[in-house]
């Protein structure tokens, strides 16, 4: 298929944090994915209030269509995002991805 509407349609995949990547809560994923053979994924991916420890080796396009959460770099940078706000996520970011209120995202990521 050449186009393809990206909204969340069929069963999702249903994941957790690993363990050791827990910081507070327990956050449940949904993910509708769409995947490339070229390293190119896509989708809608949605997860309940909850924290964890998140380390980026890929760049990644994220525009938040409802809720509320809070990205925080190792670094002290910290993003506070919501409904309509759009950010890139780049290589070798690490921090802790806090949901406020369910989240739900679209994103593009390039593996490379």
């Amino acid at each position: 298929m050449l186009i393809e509407a990206l909204t969340p349609q069929g069963t999702p995949e249903i994941t957790r944090p690993e363990a050791a990547k827990l910081v507070a809560g327990d956050p449940v994923h949904s993910t509708w994915n769409l995947e490339d053979d070229r390293g190119l994924y896509c989708g809608i991916w949605e997860s309940t209030p909850g924290a964890w420890r998140v380390s980026y080796d890929e760049w990644e396009y994220c525009r938040i269509l409802a809720g509320r959460s809070v990205i925080e770099g190792d670094d002290g940078s910290r993003l506070e995002v919501g409904p309509g706000d759009a950010f890139v996520l780049r290589p070798g970011f690490t921090g802790i991805w806090r949901v406020i209120e369910t989240t739900r995202k679209d994103y593009v990521i390039l593996c490379r």
